[in-house]
């Protein structure tokens, strides 16, 4: 397929209309009323949720890390180049591309959001957010400001500055359509942008009901940084200390309680389908 053409394949589908609102696992999930006609999603992550299944890692999404290497905008530019070669017949990215950032929740971690999005990611990884305040900064950071134009929420209200020439080419469409879908779903149902807080530390665990309040995309439970931060040192191969486990009980009971942010961990590929069957929706085996 020639580029003209693919560019065809890739926005054709895109002006499908979705609306139908159903129930699934006590999440509000959204249904393409085009389905028969092709995908409506841009974001396989988004899709994989809205049709009341888990989106994993290598299945349905990218994990592009910049936290435990050198932090490179280059790098992220060339990683998304490789994915935008690797493409469905539909002409979607095979899986969506996530950036984790090495800023963390206390620091300034605004100008990392608005590159990784700008070069043309799908979604950002926030670690070790602790609080409620620092999930909203994030989700300010992924927004633009409202526009009159638009009836998505405007609050909280967007910081994000306009500059999405990478992001346009990679998503195969113009300014207006871009500014349209790049949004933080599901505070905007129609957004295509995903958001994840990283909950990492006991004070993280212990605001959990606050952070929940925030509207993010998702929350993920990450068992390394978790036990360090108790005390405990790593994890022993192939489990988790058991402070961990009950960290991560915590938490899924809580995420549970409401409908609208994602619960989501990483933890060892030996327990994927452990994780998945004790109802976590959004999962990275590492």
């Amino acid at each position: 397929m020639n580029v003209d053409s693919r560019h065809l394949v890739r926005t054709n589908w895109r002006g499908l209309g979705r609306c139908v609102a159903l129930g699934a696992a006590g999440l509000g999930i959204l249904v393409s009323s085009a389905q028969a006609q092709g995908p409506a999603r841009l974001n396989k992550v988004i899709e994989a949720i809205e049709n009341g299944q888990p989106a994993v890692a290598n299945e349905h999404w990218r994990f592009v890390d910049m936290e435990h290497s050198p932090f490179s905008g280059a790098l992220v530019q060339a990683v998304l180049a490789e994915m935008d070669e690797d493409r469905d017949p539909d002409g979607r990215m095979r899986l969506a591309p996530l950036v984790r950032i090495p800023q963390e929740g206390d620091e300034d971690f605004k100008w990392a959001v608005k590159q990784v999005l700008d070069i043309g990611g799908y979604g950002v990884i926030l670690p070790h957010v602790d609080t409620k305040d620092e999930a909203v900064r994030f989700v300010r950071a992924m927004r633009y400001p409202p526009q009159q134009s638009s009836s998505a929420p405007s609050e909280p209200r967007g910081e994000r500055g306009w500059g999405p020439g990478g992001a346009m080419r990679l998503w195969g469409m113009g300014g207006a359509e871009y500014a349209a879908k790049a949004d933080v779903w599901p505070l905007n149902p129609d957004g295509e942008l995903f958001a994840v807080a990283m909950i990492e530390s006991q004070e993280a665990v212990d605001n959990i009901h606050e952070i929940l309040e925030a509207p993010v995309s998702a929350i993920m439970v990450i068992p390394g940084d978790m036990a360090m931060d108790l005390g405990l040192g790593p994890n022993p191969s192939e489990r988790n200390h058991p402070e961990v486990d009950a960290n991560f009980a915590t938490v899924l009971e809580a995420c549970q309680t409401q409908t609208r942010v994602i619960c989501g961990a990483g933890d060892g590929r030996v327990r994927t389908e452990q994780r998945l069957a004790e109802g976590w929706m959004f999962f990275l085996p590492l």
